[in-house]
C-alpha cells in the first residue's frame, strides 16, 4: 500500500548539456531585456525629474503673475492640474505599452515553459501547473540529475509565474492598443484581433481558477450518480440509522484538517478527535513496521482487524501516483473514548485500488455510523450506467484500435433515459460536466472516465472566432 515511483523513460544525461546551453543562452537574452527595461525606465523617470524642475520654474512665474493679476492667477492654477496628472500618466503609459516590455514578457514566458517542462519529468503535470503557471512567482532549483547537480543544487532562479505574466501581457496589450491605434473603420480588424487576444488570456485565467478534474469508474451493469476528485480528499461521517436514505456529513481535508483538531456536530452522539493526520503514508502490518511508525492501537475497523500501522512518507507528485492520505481518529463521548479508528483514502472496495477493503462502521446509542477518508465526491443529478464496454484491437496484435463505452443516463426525477456512446475524441457532455473515455480494467469489463468541470470552456472558441473575424476584416 505504499505509493511507488515508476522509472521515467527520459534520461537527464541525454539532454543535460543541451539544456544547460539553452539555459545560458536564455539567461543572457533575459538579462539583456531586463537591462534595456531598466534603461528605459531610468530615461522615463529622468524625464519626469526634468519636467518637475521646469514645473518649479513655472510655479515661480505663476506666483509673480498671481500677485500682479489675482483674478487670472486662479485660472492658471486650475489649468495646471491636468498637466500634473499627465506628467505622471505619460511615463507609465509609455512603460506599459513599450515593445521592450512585450519582448521581456515573451522571453519570460519561454523560460517559464522551458523550466516547467523540465520540472514535469520529476513532479508530474498537476504539481508543475500549480508551481509555475498557477502562481505569481515561481522558483526553479538546479536539479540533482543535471551535470554537477550535487554541487550546484543550491542555485535557485526566481521568475514571474503564469498569473503575473498573464496579467502584464493583458496590460501591455491594452496600453499599446490605446496608445498606437485610433478608433477608425479601417483599423477595426486590429481592434478585433486585440480584443480576441485579451479574451483568450482572460479565458485561460478563468479556466485555471474554475476547472476541476474528476474521475469515475464503472463496471458493466453498475450505475453511479457521483464523480470523485483526483487531488482532493474528504473525511465523511455517514449516518445509516435512517431507513430509505443516509445522511452524509463531509469535512474537506485541507489545511484545517490537522492533528489535534476536534470535530463536533449537534447531530452526532460523539465528537471526532484527529490524533494524527499525514498527507501521504505507507500502511503495513504491525509486525513489519519500522521504528518510525506511529504506535497507535486501533480498537475498531480495518486497523484493528488486520493489526495495521502506518508511517509518514514524502508527498509524491509524479504522474500516475496518488498520495495515501491517512489519519488516526478517536471517537469521544462524555463517558470517555469510544473507538480509535484508522482511516485512509485507499480503504475502498472498488477501483482504482487493487485490494478491496470493507467499510468501517461503529455503533453508538443504537445508531450506525460509517467513517471514511475518501476521494472528494461531487454528486450529479443523473445516474450513469455502463451498459457495455468495447475494446477493439488491430488484428493479430495487442495494439488498441478503439475502446468505447455504451452508457445509459437515467434522470431519477423524471424517469427519462438516454443512451450515449463515449469513445476517444467523442466525450459526453451533460450537466456542465464532460466525460472522456480514459482507461479500462478487469479484463475489459470496467471503464474509467475522466470528468472535467470547466465553466470557462467556451472562452477559447469565442476568442478564436473574434480573432479570425479580425484577420478577415483587416486583410481581406
Amino acid at each position: 500500500m505504499q505509493s511507488t515511483s515508476s522509472s521515467s523513460t527520459l534520461q537527464w544525461s541525454d539532454f543535460g548539456l543541451v539544456s544547460i546551453g539553452f539555459l545560458v543562452f536564455a539567461m543572457c537574452g533575459l538579462i539583456t531585456v531586463i537591462a534595456n527595461l531598466l534603461g528605459f525606465a531610468h530615461n522615463n523617470f529622468g524625464m519626469v525629474q526634468r519636467i518637475e524642475d521646469l514645473r518649479g520654474l513655472d510655479d515661480q512665474r505663476t506666483l509673480v503673475d498671481r500677485c500682479r493679476h489675482h483674478c487670472t492667477g486662479i485660472q492658471i492654477l486650475a489649468s495646471q492640474q491636468p498637466q500634473r496628472l499627465q506628467i505622471i500618466v505619460n511615463p507609465l503609459m509609455k512603460f506599459f505599452s513599450s515593445l521592450r516590455l512585450t519582448l521581456f514578457l515573451l522571453a519570460a514566458s519561454t523560460l517559464l515553459v522551458f523550466f516547467g517542462t523540465l520540472e514535469q519529468v520529476h513532479y508530474g503535470i498537476w504539481f508543475t501547473q500549480q508551481k509555475y503557471f498557477h502562481s505569481f512567482i515561481a522558483v526553479w532549483q538546479y536539479p540533482q540529475q543535471f551535470p554537477y547537480g550535487y554541487a550546484l543544487q543550491w542555485i535557485h532562479l526566481p521568475m514571474p509565474g503564469g498569473y503575473a505574466l498573464g496579467t502584464l501581457l493583458i496590460i501591455n496589450l491594452c496600453c499599446a492598443h490605446f496608445r498606437y491605434f485610433r478608433a477608425r473603420w479601417d483599423k477595426a480588424g486590429i481592434a478585433l484581433i486585440h480584443g480576441g487576444l485579451v479574451l483568450l488570456l482572460v479565458g485561460q485565467l478563468a479556466t485555471q481558477l474554475e476547472q476541476v478534474d474528476y474521475f469515475m469508474w464503472l463496471e458493466e451493469g453498475e450505475s453511479k450518480n457521483y464523480v470523485e476528485a483526483f487531488h482532493h480528499d474528504e473525511f465523511v461521517v455517514i449516518d445509516r440509522s435512517h431507513e430509505g436514505f443516509q445522511r452524509v456529513y463531509s469535512i474537506p481535508v485541507n489545511s484545517a484538517f490537522r492533528s489535534g483538531r476536534l470535530i463536533e456536530h449537534p447531530d452526532w452522539p460523539f465528537s471526532v478527535n484527529i490524533l494524527d493526520y499525514t498527507a501521504n503514508a505507507a500502511i503495513i502490518p504491525r509486525d513489519q513496521a519500522p521504528t518510525t511508525a506511529f504506535p497507535f492501537r486501533f480498537t475498531h475497523g480495518i486497523g484493528h482487524e488486520r493489526d495495521l500501522i502506518y508511517f509518514r512518507m514524502p508527498r509524491t507528485f509524479a504522474e500516475g501516483e496518488r498520495n495515501i492520505a491517512t489519519a488516526a481518529i478517536q471517537l469521544e463521548t462524555n463517558r470517555g473514548s469510544l473507538a480509535t479508528v484508522l482511516v485512509a483514502n485507499v480503504f475502498r472496495d472498488s477501483e482504482p485500488m487493487r485490494e478491496s477493503f470493507p467499510r468501517q462502521f461503529v455503533e453508538v446509542d443504537g445508531r450506525t455510523f460509517e467513517l471514511a477518508l475518501r476521494f472528494k465526491r461531487m454528486y450529479v443529478p443523473q445516474f450513469i450506467k455502463l451498459q457495455n464496454f468495447t475494446h477493439d484491437r488491430y488484428p493479430g496484435t495487442d495494439i488498441p484500435f478503439n475502446f468505447s463505452s455504451d452508457v445509459l443516463l437515467i434522470d431519477p426525477t423524471t424517469g427519462t433515459e438516454r443512451h450515449a456512446l463515449i469513445f476517444m475524441n467523442n466525450p459526453l457532455r451533460t450537466g456542465g460536466l464532460t466525460f472522456y473515455q480514459a482507461s479500462f480494467a478487469r479484463d475489459d469489463t470496467m471503464s474509467m472516465f475522466q470528468v472535467v468541470s470547466n465553466p470557462a470552456r467556451w472562452f477559447p472558441y469565442v476568442a478564436s472566432s473574434i480573432i479570425t473575424l479580425g484577420l478577415i476584416v483587416q486583410f481581406c
